[in-house]
């Protein structure tokens, strides 16, 4: 089943990178990221079927199967997030025709190929004993897709340099986001051993709350709030007029939203950690 999802993987990326390069159904302002993600989880996934062909996963030193688990999760996210994206984002650019049919094509083929990636997770989780596909494990994964979200969302950076408490958020999204990454490290590279681990993924947890928190109050009251210079209306964001179809005020939401959800991600990782000691 392993190989079976592999190339399902391989196909589904591959086909969706082909029908929009065929037909130069992209934007360079608007798709790159879709195009690197569907690049990206090609090129790993090419080069997973080899190993698994040549038989070198034996000469891995890390675990294996953690390295899948932790990369089809990651590819089941992104590639969904391209799968939304980017017709949203650039569809409505195109006019009925050949284009329009191959983005929407690609689209299709890059929801299949999230489906192939977290059908591909689950499959490894149940026929592994990989202490990472825990739930806590899974709410980990979760955080750090989140923050890569709202990261993505933040890219402009025109929507933060103008004020000192949005440059926090963002330090914060950031230094969540690396603390996630090290937490999910240390499980992948069997470091638990050396460290005390559930008090150390506890005391984490307990700072990404209070962390999240401040953000989650400061980016809508600067971004939303009249009185701190921010846009409480849609129809004000002269962008958003202009053709955009995410425009400034899009953004700034998205972030708003995400911050929230990953904000109750992360209380739910603490009252399970918390449980746990």
């Amino acid at each position: 089943m392993g190989y079976f999802f592999r190339l399902l993987q391989l196909l589904s990326t591959c086909v969706a990178l082909s029908l929009v390069a065929s037909e130069s159904a992209w934007s360079a302002d608007v798709s790159n990221w879709s195009i690197f993600i569907w690049c990206f989880c090609f090129t790993v996934n090419h080069f997973i079927v080899l190993v698994e062909v040549c038989g070198l996963q034996e000469e891995c030193s890390l675990s294996w199967d953690k390295f899948l688990i932790t990369y089809t999760c990651l590819s089941a996210l992104i590639c969904l997030s391209a799968s939304i994206m980017y017709p949203i984002i650039h569809l409505q650019m195109l006019s009925y025709g050949t284009q329009r049919n191959h983005a929407i094509a690609a689209s299709a083929f890059s929801c299949i190929a999230s489906v192939a990636y977290a059908v591909d997770a689950v499959w490894t989780c149940v026929n592994t004993s990989v202490p990472s596909c825990s739930f806590i494990g899974l709410l980990k994964r979760l955080e750090i897709t989140v923050a890569c979200g709202i990261l993505a969302f933040i890219i402009s950076t025109f929507l933060y340099l103008h004020q000192p408490a949005l440059l926090w958020c963002v330090a914060v999204y950031s230094i969540c986001l690396f603390l996630g990454v090290i937490s999910l490290l240390r499980h992948w590279c069997d470091c638990d051993k050396s460290l005390p681990s559930s008090r150390f993924v506890l005391g984490q947890t307990v700072l990404a709350v209070l962390l999240y928190t401040t953000a989650a109050v400061l980016w809508p009251l600067y971004q939303f709030n009249e009185q701190f210079g921010g846009n409480p209306q849609r129809s004000r964001d002269a962008s958003c007029g202009a053709g955009f179809s995410v425009c400034i005020w899009d953004q700034q939401l998205a972030v708003a939203i995400l911050t929230a959800i990953n904000l109750l991600i992360y209380v739910v990782d603490l009252v399970i950690s918390a449980s746990r000691i």
